[in-house]
């Protein structure tokens, strides 16, 4: 396997971004934005990898990155604005956060919109080509699988520990039984008849 290039744009503080949650029925979206000055071996987008690894990247990134911050945006708000929206609202969030100021953004996908006048490239699956985003997606999937096992402690029924609000089996089943809580999404098809 070959390693993800560091850079989209060199010379120039870059910063990369994605999100976790998309496609799930329950829980935040998360999402991350990450500014690397050196490369970190073996990077590569966090569905490539095993929790175990993913864990050992996370602090990796987390002591090696120019810059690093992760956004989280509610249920409500992805029912109120819609779930693509919301996960460009949390990388928008994410970037404020950041300690150094990006001239250049890249992120992972299709979709973006304009932000603070800084050039920005959309980048279909950037997390397979491009360090920073897949740093990103290490640490927005981290920080949101986190989250997901805290909330399953007070709300067992839906096993968000294994599905991390993800649209399984056993999690519709759980709907169905015990009905919805506020962590899910009211605007998503939360049982599939």
């Amino acid at each position: 396997m070959s390693e993800l290039l560091l850079f989209h744009t060199p010379n120039i503080h870059e910063a990369g971004c994605d999100e976790a949650g998309r496609g799930c029925l329950a829980g935040p979206v998360v999402a991350a934005a990450v500014i690397l000055s050196e490369p970190i071996h073996g990077l590569n987008d966090s569905k490539q990898l095993s929790k175990k690894k993913r864990e050992e990247f996370r602090m990796l990134i987390e002591n090696n990155a120019l810059a690093y911050a992760v956004a989280v945006i509610s249920p409500e708000r992805i029912d109120q604005i819609n779930i693509l929206q919301a996960s460009i609202e949390a990388m928008k969030l994410a970037l404020d956060k950041l300690k150094v100021i990006p001239e250049h953004i890249i992120v992972d996908g299709t979709m973006f919109s304009p932000y603070n006048k800084i050039k920005f490239t959309t980048i279909i699956k950037g997390d397979t080509k491009f360090q920073s985003i897949a740093a990103a997606s290490i640490l927005a999937k981290t920080y949101r699988d986190e989250l997901m096992e805290e909330l399953h402690l007070s709300h067992p029924h839906y096993s968000w520990n294994k599905n991390k609000g993800y649209p399984t089996k056993i999690h519709r089943k759980g709907i169905q039984v015990h009905g919805v809580t506020n962590h899910h999404r009211k605007t998503f098809r939360l049982l599939s008849k």
